[in-house]
């Protein structure tokens, strides 16, 4: 019987080397915040009115996660926003940040080209593509990096260099310390989670093999909501498996009605409550009855706690685990994590549409 435990099957399934990217992730940020502080952002960028972050699936989360850390903090609102078109606020005194991984992506670069028809300030965070050729063109500043991997493999480059750039606008402080916390934090967690580490030590593999043959629901509040975003995606993606996320404290006000019914769905339901000490004790109280309310319809329930001190570590020690768990879904369900032929059969499909 081929397990989690043997490294060989891991790289069979993992053929393109998923868990070597996962594991650079700690890397990634320290990387990546080296080339956001060295980054020249021209002056007429600072103190925006708004930020507005373009970006889908992998280059996405990056924004999302971003306003969740930063809300409380930073004077003016954060907005990520998806899709062709950019909302009707848009406009001359606000920063629109332009961020596809390729430089390809075809809703982010539609709606690139209608924020600068309203003359927004534009900023380009890509790889290259057409949209660094587009930012080379206009002479807007172009923050490139390199790093060989699918976009959702490359988060420590989208997020960490968008919290760069909020630094050099003046919106935040300097997060320098928290991002070296975040990283001790998350190579101290790696060493029991990577592929060598054996089920009984190692929580994610534990956690996988949970979840095999179940619909994953993420829970998250606060700043780890996006977080329950973006373990959602992995699960997806990665895993190759249906996965649902919501958001606490909404989710008290119509999903827990819903715990019952239909007959059969909640035995093959795992509800995954992303949780941070961090929250406040409101939240906290929600977060137990909550999981009370799932116990009394015999609802598989588990905790995650994000570790560390500061919010970014907790934050990102939290999708670091997550990301593993995916991995060792995937292998479970025998699935290579690294290739998405659905969305490659959408894009030929929409090319030929064309």
């Amino acid at each position: 019987m081929r397990t989690l435990d043997d490294e060989k099957f891991i790289a069979e399934i993992d053929s393109q080397g998923m868990r070597d990217r996962i594991r650079e992730l700690p890397d990634q940020c320290v990387d990546a915040w080296k080339i956001g502080k060295e980054f020249t952002l021209p002056p007429e960028y600072r103190s925006p009115q708004k930020v507005v972050i373009l970006g889908m699936g992998g280059s996405a989360i990056g924004g999302a996660l971003l306003a969740g850390l930063v809300a409380d903090e930073c004077p003016v609102p954060i907005l990520s926003v998806g899709g062709y078109d950019v909302p009707a606020y848009v406009g001359p005194s606000d920063v629109v940040i332009a961020s596809s991984y390729s430089g390809n992506t075809e809703e982010t670069l539609s709606a690139t080209t209608q924020a600068a028809e309203r003359g927004a300030r534009l900023l380009a965070v890509t790889t290259g593509g057409k949209l660094g050729a587009l930012a080379k063109e206009q002479g807007w500043p172009l923050l490139r990096f390199e790093y060989n991997a699918p976009p959702r493999a490359a988060l420590g480059y989208s997020f960490t260099l968008l919290l760069a750039l909020l630094y050099q606008m003046g919106l935040i402080r300097d997060y320098s310390a928290d991002l070296e916390e975040a990283v001790e934090v998350m190579r101290a967690w790696q060493e029991e989670l990577t592929p060598d580490v054996p089920v009984p030590r190692n929580p994610a593999k534990r956690m996988a093999g949970q979840l095999v043959g179940r619909l994953p629901v993420v829970y998250g509040a606060g700043f780890l909501a996006p977080v329950a975003r973006r373990w959602k995606g992995q699960f997806n993606e990665n895993g190759k498996n249906w996965a649902v996320w919501e958001e606490l404290p909404e989710l008290n006000h119509n999903a827990v009605v819903g715990y019952g019914l239909p007959d059969g769905v909640r035995e093959r339901i795992s509800v995954l409550m992303l949780r941070s000490p961090l929250d406040p004790p409101r939240i906290q109280a929600r977060w137990d009855v909550t999981k009370e309310l799932l116990l009394q319809e015999g609802v598989m329930v588990d905790e995650v706690w994000g570790r560390g001190e500061s919010r970014l570590a907790q934050m990102l020690s939290t999708i670091h685990f997550g990301d593993y768990v995916s991995l060792y879904l995937a292998v479970l369900n025998e699935a290579d994590p690294y290739p998405v032929p659905p969305i490659d059969y959408l894009k030929r499909r929409l090319a030929e549409m064309d």
